[in-house]
């Protein structure tokens, strides 16, 4: 396991602190004209590399999963603390990835064109969503970390 926790918390640190990033300059951003100047160059960089840390998080959770032996158990009637706090955890990650993808979708088809009104609520409501969700998967992970 001890590659696979580094690298999950190295991807973790990147995914968490881009999304700080991207949530820092979105409210520091008011004037349109400086959103539609900065979104444009710096979105794809940050897609490419968000997705990137992304995979990397499903790759090592699940490896790490598997390798402990947890698999079958979360699929199980058993409960306790770690996996109960496990499934929380993961039944998160996955509603972040279908945000993730809706907010992806969005933000490649508009990228040099405007965005409608369904688009821009979808793609706000969606980072917003991811945003404050990680924050719910990080307290998760020091729940599961405090346990063990």
């Amino acid at each position: 396991m001890g590659w696979a926790i580094h690298l999950h918390l190295v991807s973790a640190m990147a995914w968490i602190g881009g999304a700080f990033f991207m949530f820092v300059l979105g409210v520091s951003l008011r004037d349109k004209q400086d959103q539609e100047a900065v979104y444009p160059r710096i979105g794809p960089i940050y897609g490419y590399f968000e997705t990137g840390a992304l995979l990397v998080l499903l790759l090592t959770g699940f490896t790490m999963i598997y390798n402990n032996g947890l698999l079958t158990i979360l699929f199980s009637n058993i409960t306790n603390e770690v996996i109960d706090a496990l499934r929380i955890k993961l039944y998160i990650v996955g509603v972040i990835v279908v945000l993730t993808v809706i907010h992806m979708v969005i933000s490649m088809r508009s990228l040099h064109k405007e965005k409608t009104p369904l688009q821009r609520f979808l793609s706000k409501a969606s980072s917003m969503g991811i945003f404050l969700l990680n924050l719910v998967v990080l307290h998760y992970a020091m729940v599961l970390r405090d346990i063990l």
